[in-house]
């Protein structure tokens, strides 16, 4: 006996000695990257298109964004005037006191619980609180270092392209919204439960396929919830920490991860309202600051404008840019948690879904502007100052990946990430301007955070239940990330939970495929009013 134990542990001994080589890090990474990459091969698994490997999700989104803007007549551009006007409360009037009745359908209980019956508007928050709620959780990294990284790697020409891909982005918003709105439920309490999950069990069953709007409600509530503790969370507080821990020259960022923990909290607990009051100011602080800072350079490099825009246009139209640019803006912004506005995600449907209105396509209309300020507007500002600034001062060549590791160099052949790009960009015309990026960055992540709390605690509660305790459970979880996240480099974690947050598109893009043709009555209806309205 004594024999057989003596040569177990010396069998286990070198196991153990390995181990505690490893890092917990470490261990998490080695235990976790096989699960991380099988789900990845699955969501991003390639087809071949001209020769080039294009994730099916990216063909999906953009195929789907397509479909949209035609079905609609392209009311991406012809209500844009609407959505303006709607955002700035100049139909709150129509919204709030229509003759239109809610119906006892948009206050019913998935369970059949006890529900709160609401005469006038129903709604927890305004157009523009909803807004910038949305807003909030795409404004970020992706526009400082998603945007870089295209450049890069597709050329001046992927401008182009980012900015079509928004404008097609505006009609998928369009639709998810109006769904999130039309299909939402108000609890015992008047909070509010939209999104994906609710219009794809109640839309699906009106048109008899309430099977497939379960499975699809379930899967997506699963994918919610794990995009909100990695992409949503873990990478944000990551990247912050990581900005901020290079400005101050430390090394660890638990103290860090601990203080965003905290200022998270204090604005998650009061729900959804408290994050559209937050959110209302940040973002468009955030907005007016980067945008600022970039109109700025390129007034200060007017005369080289022309040129760079040159460059932008010819190269859009070269068939290595083409392809480059859907590589650089759709490959690797989407796969790499940078996508500039996620239209056919979800996520931002269910921000939408508590806004005070009894016209579901009203908030649709208003979701549009989210892609048009998020990609036509910030990432295209971005886009022209990385290259007006490499024409002045030749900062990196396009396309120059090492060959090996497909990592991007600088002019010196220097591995550079795209927020290092983005600093080194705007540092070349304001001196100093890495210390008011690492602001934005940790802005961006602590605006992004709030929103993907409430999109995970939506997905949560539809698994698990509307009460205190599942609320507590979640956001508990949810903070304990924010720490993980920014004292961790958990690599496989992070792309795991990307790899979610795209799963998110297949049950929602088939929801709204099948669900198009209650958007398009719901528009007809919204702008009806509108126009009685005027007509008074």
């Amino acid at each position: 006996m004594y024999k057989k134990l003596i040569s177990m542990l010396l069998l286990a001994f070198p196991m153990l000695i390995s181990a505690q080589e490893l890092t917990i890090d470490e261990q998490i990474e080695e235990k976790f990257k096989p699960f991380a990459d099988a789900v990845s091969a699955v969501v991003f698994y390639p087809i071949s298109i001209a020769g080039i490997d294009v994730p099916i999700v990216v063909i999906l989104l953009l195929s789907g964004a397509f479909f949209f803007t035609l079905y609609f007549k392209f009311s991406n551009i012809t209500l844009l005037g609407v959505a303006i006007r709607a955002t700035n409360g100049k139909y709150d009037e129509v919204d709030h006191n229509s003759q239109d009745d809610i119906s006892e359908e948009d206050v019913a209980g998935s369970d059949g619980d006890e529900v709160v019956k609401i005469k006038g508007v129903v709604g927890e928050v305004t157009h523009f609180q909803a807004l910038t709620a949305a807003l909030s959780a795409t404004v970020g990294l992706g526009n400082i270092a998603g945007v870089a990284v295209a450049i890069a790697i597709g050329g001046p020409g992927a401008t182009v392209w980012m900015i079509l891909a928004g404008f097609l982005g505006m009609s998928t918003k369009l639709v998810e919204a109006t769904l999130g709105v039309k299909y939402r439920e108000v609890g015992p309490d008047g909070k509010i439960y939209g999104g994906p999950m609710y219009y794809l069990k109640k839309g699906l069953k009106e048109k008899n396929l309430a099977g497939l709007g379960k499975v699809l409600a379930g899967l997506y509530a699963v994918f919610v919830v794990g995009g909100s503790f990695g992409g949503g969370n873990m990478f944000q507080a990551n990247q912050a920490a990581a900005q901020f821990k290079q400005l101050f020259d430390i090394q660890s960022g638990f103290i860090f991860g601990l203080v965003l923990a905290v200022l998270v909290g204090v604005v998650i607990i009061g729900g959804i309202k408290r994050i559209g009051r937050v959110t209302e100011k940040i973002v468009p602080f955030m907005a007016i600051m980067f945008v600022g800072a970039s109109l700025i350079i390129l007034a200060m490099n007017f005369s080289i404008i022309p040129e760079a825009m040159g460059q932008i246009w010819d190269g859009a139209f070269k068939q290595t840019s083409v392809v480059g640019g859907l590589i650089g803006v759709m490959i690797v912004g989407f796969q790499r948690a940078a996508f500039s506005n996620e239209a056919g995600v979800g996520s931002a449907s269910i921000a939408h879904a508590a806004v005070k209105t009894k016209f579901p396509a009203s908030e649709g209309i208003v979701a549009s502007i989210g892609p048009f300020v998020d990609t036509v507007i910030i990432c295209s500002m971005t886009a022209l100052v990385i290259v007006v600034t490499n024409l002045k001062s030749n900062l990196f060549t396009y396309g120059n990946l090492d060959s090996k590791s497909n990592v991007l160099l600088n002019a010196t052949n220097e591995p550079i990430n795209g927020v290092d790009l983005t600093s080194v960009a705007f540092d070349s015309a304001i001196p100093n301007f890495s210390i008011l990026l690492t602001v934005a960055v940790i802005l961006f992540a602590f605006s992004s955070m709030l929103s993907w709390s409430y999109y995970g605690i939506q997905g949560w509660t539809y698994l698990f239940g509307k009460g205190k305790i599942s609320d507590i459970t979640y956001k508990a979880l949810f903070l304990a990330f924010v720490v993980i996240g920014a004292s961790s480099t958990l690599g496989s974690v992070i792309e795991f939970s990307d790899a979610m947050i795209f799963a998110m598109v297949f049950p929602n893009i088939i929801g709204l495929l099948l669900l198009a043709p209650k958007v398009k009555v719901e528009l007809a209806r919204y702008l009806k009013a509108i126009d009685h309205k005027r007509k008074e």
